[in-house]
């Protein structure tokens, strides 16, 4: 119910770059990751609450995707059962 829907997802480089449409229970509208190997290289929302969606990008960079996946998953956001964070593990569990 809740699962991002992938758009896009293509390796150049080694990097994966892959593009995520977020679930319409949360601001943002959608995630672009950038992995090599397995951690996150960067990140970025698209619309959402700016100051948070950039501080989450900035604190996962440099992370492995795992340990993103572990601390942010199941977090919610005004009781929607998601939240902004819960897409970026959802989607980073696409990846995995």
């Amino acid at each position: 119910m809740f699962e991002p829907i992938k758009l896009s997802d293509s390796i150049e480089d080694g990097i994966r770059k892959a593009s995520f449409k977020t679930s319409d229970a949360v601001c943002s509208l959608q995630i672009d990751i950038e992995l090599e190997g397995e951690t996150i290289r960067s990140l970025q929302y698209t619309k959402g609450c700016h100051g948070n969606t950039q501080g989450v990008a900035s604190l996962c960079a440099g992370m492995k995707a795992a340990d993103v996946i572990a601390r942010l998953s199941g977090i919610d956001c005004k009781a929607r059962g998601t939240s902004c964070p819960d897409q970026l593990a959802r989607a980073l569990r696409q990846l995995l």
